[in-house]
């Protein structure tokens, strides 16, 4: 089976690297999860860059920013039943398909897709991941 095409609100299996994990100098992530893409740019080199947003069971706290997935989408996705968020102002980029992409635990092999998040939702996250990323311009 092919790799899926990176296309914005495909939820793909990944080793994801959090943010606070690469602070502290980590270069895996310690736990392949489900990510939502967010963006996928092809560059001048062919070489695409892709935009990954974390789907957790860890609710949003402190700092952190979340959209609470559906039971339906969930369902729909072939995700478990416990309550998920997409994390908005968590997000890492990584060369398609990189090393970090992996199957889907329990499908066929060469399943590395969950499927697509629904239109309206993932514009839900994508004006959510927006929110976090304007900064008034410093005149």
């Amino acid at each position: 089976m092919p790799l899926p095409k990176p296309t914005p609100g495909l939820v793909i299996h990944h080793d994801y690297l959090w943010r606070h994990e690469a602070m502290a100098g980590a270069d895996k992530g310690v736990k392949r999860r489900p990510v939502a893409i967010i963006v996928a740019i092809t560059g001048t080199a062919g070489a695409v860059s892709v935009t990954v947003a974390p789907i957790t069971h860890t609710p949003p706290a402190g700092a952190a920013s979340g959209i609470l997935l559906p039971a339906k989408v969930k369902q729909h996705l072939g995700l478990d039943a416990d309550p998920s968020w997409v994390i908005t102002n968590d997000l890492t980029i990584f060369v398609w398909p990189g090393e970090d992409l992996y199957p889907v635990p329990n499908t066929p092999p060469g399943t590395y897709d969950y499927g697509f998040l629904p239109p309206a939702l993932f514009d839900q996250i994508r004006q959510e991941i927006l929110r976090h990323s304007t900064a008034p311009t410093p005149r």
